[in-house]
């Protein structure tokens, strides 16, 4: 029994003290004794995408059946299709579906399920939510409402830290919001400051204010994000840290009076402050710094009877390691994976007996924490472009193998598309070894095999990143990537001969077995050289961004080609006595040839949208373009216009016709994936079109405004 391993070092059992103790361990263990409750028969999930299935593996495995909830968007999504049951609930708009509270609890009554999993975001951290379903009898997979309120406030969870005697970053969590007294307070606490939404979290409502000039617009900004994403548009200002560390330690917490943790996580390097890529345990972390960490977070917990999975997040300074608390996220984190496969547990199921009533599956001496994890997040977005999210269809997505050191956590498949209306995260790299640098190693092989085409992803960063001398030593901290610029966004090179060879050899092989299928009985659909006044031989254009190459396919023999590639007509390189095999698939195929002394095997993929060649080869990915006939074109835009970086909905447009604007001045606010874009003037002069108004969708590339000429 665990109570009894908890208590293996006894006195001698002849002894008084011996005696004592046997009284005080059957007194302690009387109370831990209580009968195991059974988990619940049927769940809904609150919740879609990754999270979603990652709660409907778990509640496979331990025998619960799962309801889903989704919105029209997500009609055919992954999570939809792998539970037992599933409800429409609304729209696309997450207010009209997944924040809709009298609707979900209308499933769970319909559909007689016993529990409700909230996954992250959306109602996970909505203590209301929490408190109507005790009031329905249906039991919240979380914390209490009265915990969730104490900590999910970033202002009332410092004062009770304060209290509790854990440090806090200076800085004004008060209930006053008007605007000149939040200015005044910044003016004390001193420039850098950051604006928090009071009830954020995910970055979200988080705006650096690096002086008073523009402290007010930082202000709204963060407000308005902050009433969209969580109905309510109070912040807190704080001091801004210029070197910091971002350390989190996961807890957990029973309805026993049991709080454990389960070690700490590192997530410092971050994107317009969100987490791309987590390990745990942190990096070169003082063996005292780390005990007093996981002492403070289980201090915190208890503080608020917490009860379920949470999170205690610190910022801490990179030289000294002194870390001051930031907040509590009362749920489930994204990065919990990496906790996971350090400490050999299911968190999910975790929180599964909890809500039953059980007891922790571990005390505190029974956790132990092996090994080096890192969780590495896929998203559709363009680092190349200030990391602005992308959406549209996934024409090819092929993951890496999963292993017991592998795991790919997702809610999509090829086919797929990533909305406006969500988060565009596509999945979670998840990786495991012996230490950080054989974790690193396996990481740096799962990004090679990742493939994904049909928008942009920060595959390529994620690899540049595993790869960076100072990353691969652990110094790490939250302002990594503005730090490493030039090493994290080199300037392209051009492609190797290899590439472009194979994306021709792939587009003249395609198109010929094509066309010999449509025309079966054609001597003119024939592959081969043998052609009627012919000498076997196609031509074929690519271009490498403003770079062309024409590359000549001369057909020798059956599969067996001489490959020419010309830039300006001079020849760069030749491959002859190539011998291709060519698999068919759905949007390409696999292309095996023998190209000089190196055999190639690489995925191939055509995208008709963009009449684009992307070439996957041993982990290096090149896409080129066909050039099209002028007249397939797309229209031009507008003389002096500006662009929408990503298709996106306008949340306020700030000029009009006629307006008199100088460079960098905001013209145009933007939302995509629930997080705000200010769009600035890329020079001075006065605005001639406004193309759109508040509310309307816009697609990537459009004109949103346009200058006099």
């Amino acid at each position: 029994m665990s109570i009894l391993r908890a208590y293996s070092r006894l006195p001698a059992l002849g002894s008084k003290n011996g005696l004592s103790f046997i009284r005080t361990l059957s007194s302690v263990a009387s109370e831990q004794q209580v009968i195991e409750k059974p988990l619940f028969d049927k769940i809904l999930i609150a919740n879609r995408g990754e999270i979603a299935c990652r709660i409907i593996h778990t509640a496979r495995k331990l025998g619960i059946k799962t309801v889903a909830v989704y919105s029209e968007a997500d009609k055919d999504s992954m999570h939809v299709k792998l539970a037992d049951e599933a409800y429409l609930i609304g729209t696309a708009a997450a207010a009209d579906s997944y924040l809709r509270v009298d609707t979900i609890i209308d499933v769970v009554k319909r559909s007689g399920a016993q529990a409700i999993h909230p996954g992250y975001g959306f109602l996970s951290e909505n203590a209301s939510f929490s408190d109507r379903l005790d009031m329905e009898g249906v039991t919240f997979i979380g914390p209490p409402g009265a915990a969730m309120r104490a900590m999910g406030s970033k202002s009332e969870s410092k004062r009770i830290m304060q209290k509790a005697g854990v440090p806090v970053v200076p800085g004004y969590h008060g209930e006053n919001q008007d605007v000149g007294y939040l200015k005044e307070r910044a003016a004390e606490i001193g420039y850098p400051v950051l604006i928090k939404a009071v009830m954020g979290g995910g970055g979200k409502g988080m705006r650096i204010v690096r002086g008073p000039e523009e402290f007010e617009m930082m202000l709204e900004s963060s407000r308005r994000e902050a009433t969209k994403s969580f109905g309510d548009d109070k912040v807190l200002v704080e001091k801004y840290l210029t070197t910091p560390r971002h350390v989190e330690v996961q807890v957990f917490a029973d309805k026993l009076g049991n709080a454990v943790h389960l070690f700490e996580r590192d997530c410092s390097v971050q994107r317009r402050h969100q987490k791309i890529i987590e390990e745990a345990p942190a990096p070169d972390l003082l063996p005292e710094i780390r005990q007093l960490l996981g002492e403070k977070a289980v201090a915190a917990a208890k503080a608020v009877e917490y009860v379920g999975a949470g999170t205690v997040e610190f910022i801490m300074d990179q030289e000294t390691q002194q870390f001051y608390f930031m907040e509590m996220n009362t749920r489930l984190q994204v990065e919990h994976p990496v906790t996971e496969m350090v400490t050999g547990t299911d968190l999910v199921q975790w929180q599964l007996e909890v809500a039953a009533g059980n007891r922790l599956p571990q005390l505190q001496d029974e956790i132990s924490c092996t090994g080096h994890a890192f969780e590495a997040r896929i998203y559709a977005e363009n680092p190349d472009n200030g990391f602005l999210p992308d959406t549209g269809r996934l024409l090819h997505l092929s993951t890496p193998l999963p292993t017991p050191d592998v795991r790919v956590e997702t809610g999509v498949q090829a086919g797929d598309a990533i909305s406006v209306y969500y988060d565009p995260m596509i999945a979670k790299l998840v990786v495991r070894g012996k230490d950080r640098q054989a974790a690193l190693r396996v990481l740096r092989k799962a990004l090679d095999e990742y493939e994904v085409v049909g928008l942009h992803t920060n595959i390529d960063f994620l690899k540049r990143l595993a790869n960076s001398p100072d990353f691969v030593a652990g110094k790490v901290e939250t302002g990594y990537i503005d730090k490493h610029l030039d090493e994290l966004f080199p300037r392209a090179e051009a492609p190797s001969p290899v590439a472009i060879a194979q994306a021709a050899l792939a587009s003249v092989i395609d198109r010929n077995a094509r066309m010999a299928v449509a025309s079966v009985q054609s001597p003119w659909a024939a592959v081969d050289s043998f052609r009627l006044g012919a000498f076997g031989g196609q031509s074929v254009c690519v271009t490498f961004g403003d770079h062309k190459y024409t590359v000549d396919i001369i057909s020798s023999a059956k599969d067996v080609y001489s490959v020419v590639i010309k830039d300006e007509g001079s020849v760069v390189q030749r491959f002859d006595g190539a011998r291709a095999m060519w698999t068919t698939g759905v949007e390409g195929g696999q292309l095996r040839v023998l190209l000089g002394d190196r055999l190639c095997c690489s995925n191939v993929v055509f995208n008709k949208k963009d009449s684009s060649i992307t070439v996957f080869d041993q982990g290096q990915m090149a896409t080129f373009k066909i050039p099209q006939p002028e007249y397939l074109e797309s229209e031009e835009l507008a003389v002096g216009s500006v662009t929408a970086p990503m298709s996106c909905k306008i949340v306020q447009v700030l000029v009009e016709p006629g307006t008199e604007v100088t460079q960098d001045m905001p013209l145009v606010v933007l939302e995509a994936m629930k997080m705000e874009h200010v769009i600035k003037a890329p020079k001075a002069g006065k605005i001639s079109d406004v193309y759109y108004k508040v509310g309307d969708l816009v697609d990537e590339g459009k004109s949103l405004v346009a200058f006099e000429e």
